[in-house]
């Protein structure tokens, strides 16, 4: 048999369930919602609960791809509900956010992606929450214009797609997506709305170089991308792309120099680091440039 690979140091979390992790897990089943939290298996779902914030995943839990990293369910996804947005815009008053993460499974079933019921949640939660932030954290819409218009309509203050690794090997990890039309997304963001805040997120070891994701933070950066998160991929089954390598946080260090000297506003580089972690922190220092 062969054997999982044994986690390195720096990559073992403590297992949930404090007060405020089980408090906030039966308000998102009372509630009948998502969060990309439990679903892509984020090691970061303890501390991230304890301290109020979650990540809302929309439009069910079945997603349309099979991309060879993730952990989510892959299949034929049910019917929308038109009562998501509502009941996801009420649980975050109730949580009594300052900041809300919003993102979805792949929904390449429906015409626009999901795209209305998108803007429907930022609607809602912005009638509910006035002050709160909301990023939005959007696939790629098979490359549908207007269906990001239709989120871009409803002014998030940060727009989120993710490029998640190099260009070489980017059809073997996302099969169904494009590279050049995840960049060319983030690009048409700053030409809809100049203002508003741009994010993308990658992981590292699943077989790429050094000299790979340099040039891929360089190809962010080309088309106006402001925030970036780079973290470790974790397999989650034997079933998934295989583990390439680990990064030691010396070289998540270095990254974010590199990052940071390529001029992102704000650059969140380590082990642990998924695309919603400490999300508000992000926003902040993006905010304050």
């Amino acid at each position: 048999m062969r054997q999982r690979r044994r986690l390195p140091d720096w990559l073992k979390v403590r297992m949930p369930g404090g007060p405020r992790y089980i408090e906030l897990k039966n308000m998102m089943r009372d509630n009948e919602l998502h969060t990309v939290c439990e679903e892509a298996h984020c090691p970061n779902i303890g501390s991230c609960w304890e301290r109020g914030t979650a990540t809302f995943m929309i439009l069910g839990d079945i997603c349309t791809r099979a991309c060879a990293y993730c952990a989510v369910t892959t299949g034929r996804p049910g019917a929308v509900d038109l009562g998501e947005p509502a009941r996801l815009a009420e649980t975050a008053r109730r949580m009594g956010l300052s900041y809300a993460v919003i993102t979805s499974v792949n929904r390449d079933d429906l015409p626009d992606g999901g795209a209305f019921v998108f803007a429907q949640c930022i609607t809602q939660v912005r009638k509910r929450l006035p002050g709160c932030k909301i990023e939005a954290l959007i696939p790629d819409f098979e490359g549908n214009g207007d269906a990001l218009e239709t989120v871009m309509a409803a002014r998030p203050d940060t727009l989120n797609h993710n490029i998640e690794t190099v260009r070489r090997i980017f059809h073997r990890v996302r099969p169904k997506g494009d590279f050049d039309q995840s960049l060319e997304l983030l690009a048409r963001v700053k030409a809809i709305g100049p203002g508003t805040v741009t994010k993308s997120g990658m992981m590292v070891g699943l077989g790429e170089t050094w000299t790979e994701i340099i040039e891929n933070m360089r190809e962010l950066r080309s088309v106006g991308c402001d925030l970036l998160t780079i973290g470790q991929y974790l397999r989650p089954s034997e079933k998934h792309i295989a583990l390439a390598r680990w990064y030691t946080p010396g070289e998540f260090e270095e990254l974010r120099r590199e990052g940071e000297a390529l001029g992102f506003r704000h650059v969140a580089s380590g082990p642990l680091v998924r695309s919603s972690y400490h999300a508000d922190e992000q926003h902040a220092a993006a905010a304050a440039v």
